[in-house]
């Protein structure tokens, strides 16, 4: 078990097509780490249409201070955003919600420059302490192949169900506590 400090901070990243950070479950997720005496971020993203990696990126860096001591929580696009600023910079570790690899053949995807350039996995481990994944089989919008694996590369902590769809966006799903409680398992509050 990990400690908690003081300096750890929790950034909520939300996906595209429109999606804040007061959609889904976000809002209860923050509620209850903060009750648990953990600093949650979770503001809304410019360009939240396309979420293009050119903008996000660097506004997760100048604008949300992620650092090595920051837990990444990211679902769909903000999960691949996760990834790809892992790649860069060093993180406490990471929260992968509903992720891919690809740009699943839509041309939004292709837009938003985060599949330009092969994964670099190795990276994305080793610039945190851990990772943990969640994925369901009946996500409407990405295959059960693609968190797959992601895992297979990243050695998460994967959680795969046949229920929760795309844990938002095809359904309004307001609370999340697998996500709170593996946070918990993982680092000692």
């Amino acid at each position: 078990m990990e400690q908690i400090t003081k300096n750890i901070k929790i950034v909520m990243i939300h996906g595209n097509s429109g999606t804040t950070s007061n959609h889904y479950w976000f809002p209860s997720v923050k509620t209850e780490l903060e009750a648990l005496g953990i600093k949650v971020v979770a503001n809304d993203l410019p360009d939240n249409t396309l979420a293009r990696a050119s903008i996000w990126l660097p506004f997760m860096k100048d604008e949300l201070n992620i650092d090595k001591n920051t837990i990444i929580i990211g679902h769909s696009s903000g999960a691949i955003a996760a990834m790809r600023y892992a790649e860069k910079y060093s993180i406490y570790g990471s929260v992968l919600v509903a992720s891919y690899y690809t740009d699943l053949g839509m041309e939004s995807e292709k837009n938003s420059g985060y599949f330009d350039s092969p994964w670099d996995w190795g990276t994305i481990s080793k610039n945190q302490n851990w990772i943990i994944q969640f994925a369901s089989t009946d996500d409407p919008w990405i295959p059960i192949s693609e968190p797959r694996y992601v895992h297979d590369k990243l050695n998460s902590q994967y959680h795969e169900f046949t229920n929760m769809g795309h844990f938002g966006g095809d359904y309004d799903k307001k609370t999340f506590p697998e996500c709170v409680d593996a946070i918990k398992k993982l680092v000692k509050i």
